[in-house]
Order: structure tokens, then C-alpha cells, then sequence
């Protein structure tokens, strides 16, 4: 998950439909993702009243067939925990600091409920599954 930056995020919207985004996120040593965002996009309205979230984290390499399917619950870390996620985030998108500024500016931690890793470079497949 680490090789990439970028991933395709899904909310549940309102009206129980699906929603996506693609969101530039970390992921901690516990499979936490970090993502920054405002508070006015979809995604934060959608996951303050239902923190169900679920990414697709590589596939869009051509010749690399290596994906992971993510599920897990959001919410908006304080304190202590939010700090060292931002550290962590800064790391990888400096310029994340200068964001901090932005009106409405949040950030988003989802916790692993499931997971699927899939690597169809090789034969047979590789398919790893993890429950949290």
C-alpha cells in the first residue's frame, strides 16, 4: 500500500448510494489510512453520518495487477493521535503542512475492519485476506 499515493475512496451517501473520490493518503504500521480533506466535500458529509469507507489502493499501473481492497470505519482524530498521524502525513505530502491553513481543513482516519490483497502478477494468484 505503501508504493502508492493516491486511492480511490467510497462513502455511503444519504440516499445510500455509493460515492467516490480519489484521495492522496498514508497508511500506518496498524493499517490506518490518513487522508486531508475540507469540510464541505461529500465524502466528510457522508462519513460524519455513516463512517463506512472503503478504498482501492493500486490496479492503475499498466502491467502491474496488484491491488488492495479496504474496508474499514472513519473518523476525525484529536490530540495526541491526530498529531502523530499528521507526522506521519507530512512525510509523505510535505506539502501538506501549507494546506493546514485551509478553512474547513479535517482529517480523516479510517481503521481496518477488512482487507484484501490481490496479485494476479503471478500464477496461481496470490489473495491475502485480513479481518480487524
Amino acid at each position: 500500500m505503501r508504493r502508492h499515493s493516491l486511492a480511490v475512496q467510497a462513502s455511503v451517501s444519504p440516499r445510500q448510494t455509493p460515492q467516490v473520490a480519489v484521495v492522496g493518503f498514508i497508511v500506518t504500521d496498524d493499517f490506518e489510512i490518513l487522508f486531508d480533506t475540507v469540510d464541505s466535500t461529500r465524502k466528510v458529509f457522508n462519513l460524519r453520518r455513516n463512517a463506512a469507507c472503503a478504498f482501492v489502493v493500486g490496479g492503475m499501473l499498466n502491467g502491474d495487477e496488484r491491488t488492495v481492497q479496504y474496508e474499514g470505519i472513519a473518523d476525525e482524530p484529536a490530540g495526541a493521535d491526530l498529531a502523530r498521524l499528521k507526522e506521519l502525513y507530512f512525510a509523505q505530502f510535505p506539502d501538506g503542512r501549507a494546506r493546514q491553513d485551509w478553512p474547513g481543513l479535517t482529517y480523516v482516519r479510517v481503521q481496518p475492519r477488512w482487507l484484501r490483497f490481490s496479485d494476479f502478477n503471478q500464477s496461481p494468484p496470490a489473495i491475502i485476506e485480513l479481518t480487524f
